[in-house]
Order: structure tokens, then sequence, then C-alpha cells
């Protein structure tokens, strides 16, 4: 079974564009729960422009399910954080102040004695840990070298070809999921999948463990409402 994990970033966005605490983003991380989430996902950066730190504390003790805490821990306050809440998994990704969102993978040969040691600070705390990779099988060999637990695939490059020939967008894929199957890695995947792309990649790599998606499960809930759209969502992972 793929678990699916909603990213709340967006809803955290939406409430920042006024005063106050409309939409809450803790009750609507508890719907999603109630509704058929496995997991709740956050992306707290520096300028706190969706998710702010003050939130994390307050989402690990609601939520029931799977906590995941994604983020850059070349940031100095991002390692502290994780370890004050404790989540049930970390996902290293290497993006920095800049990045409007994620945009690459690790290079886990480049940044192989970092990842290592954040990595084993986070596995001696019992916090699993997942490392965000383009699907390159020496960043794969390379996260497996650090120590992670699992790789999260970064589907943005499958999702942006997927219209114009999704044969050929989905295969690199699959190698590198038979690759991270191979030397034991458990694979996640992340970014720009949508109810349109997300039923091809399960059925063509079962093997996915859990998906997270944010931005385009919030824009379909403007169309077809917060349980309906999680609802839709899990269905295309069956």
């Amino acid at each position: 079974m793929t678990k699916l994990s909603v990213n709340v970033n967006k809803i955290a966005l939406i409430r920042n564009s006024r005063l106050g605490n409309n939409p809450n983003v803790i009750e609507m991380a508890k719907l999603a729960e109630k509704y058929g989430a496995e997991g709740i996902t956050v992306h707290p950066r520096p300028d706190e422009r969706h998710i702010r730190y003050a939130d994390i504390p307050l989402l690990k003790a609601a939520v029931q399910t799977e906590f995941n805490i994604e983020g850059n821990p070349m940031e100095p306050t991002f390692i502290d954080l994780v370890l004050a809440n404790q989540p049930h998994q970390v996902t290293l990704v290497p993006d920095n102040q800049k990045q409007l969102t994620s945009d690459h993978g690790w290079d886990t040969v480049l940044h192989q004695e970092f990842l290592k040691e954040t990595i084993q600070v986070f596995n001696s705390k019992g916090i699993r840990t997942s490392v965000f990779v383009d699907p390159v099988i020496k960043h794969i060999e390379g996260a497996k070298k650090a120590g992670a637990n699992r790789i999260e695939l970064y589907t943005e490059a499958y999702a942006s070809s997927f219209k114009m020939n999704k044969t050929n967008a989905i295969a690199p894929y699959i190698k590198a999921a038979e690759y991270a199957t191979e030397i034991g890695l458990g694979i996640n995947a992340g970014h720009d999948l949508s109810l349109e792309n997300l039923s091809y990649l399960k059925a063509n790599i079962p093997q996915i463990m859990e998906v997270s998606i944010g931005h385009a499960l919030v824009c379909d809930a403007l169309i077809y409402g917060w349980e309906n759209t999680i609802q839709l969502y899990k269905r295309a992972l069956l």
C-alpha cells in the first residue's frame, strides 16, 4: 500500500496572507487524517512564508498518523527543530532560502560526509531519514552509503513530461526504483504529483511506500472540497 501524506504548506500560505488563524492549519491537518490521509508533511523554511516554526510542536501534538518534516539540514535551525519535535520521518531536501520551491535532489556524492553525519544524528534518535534525490543511480547509491532509510524521488521531471510521453517520462524512475529496492532503500515520491499523473506512477512503481502531495491537492480541494479531494487521491493510489 502506498500511503498519502498531505503537505499542508499551502494551507499555511493562505493563512499567512491575512492576520489571524484562518484557515487553521492544525484543524485542516486533523481533518485530512479524518478523511483518510495516512500522514502529514510540512516543509518549514527560514522565512516562514508558509509553515511557521511555531506550528511544528502544535502539529506534532495533533497528528495521529505519521508526521514528516522536510527541509535543508544545512540551515542551522533545521536540525534543532527536528530534534525538538521528533517526527516519525525527516526528509532532507537541498533547497535554499531563495528557491520558490524545491527544484533538485541531493548530489549525494559531493555531500556524502555531511549527509552521513546528519543522518546519524537523526537515526540515533529513532527518526527515519529520507533523502530527496533525482532518479540518478549514483545519487541513490550515495543515499544508501550515507545511511538513509529511504529516498524520496523528486518527480517534477516526470510530471512535466507526462503529457508529452508518459512512457518516456517514467522510464528513469522505474530504473531508479528498481535499483533502490535492490540495495534495500525504501522509496517515497513527491513534487508536482496530481490526479492526472499519480495513478500511472503507482501502477508502474508499486513499491513506492509514500507520496507527499500539497500544491495540486490543495488546488483540487478548491473545486472538490477537502474530504472528497483526499478520497480522490487515495483512490488514485489503489
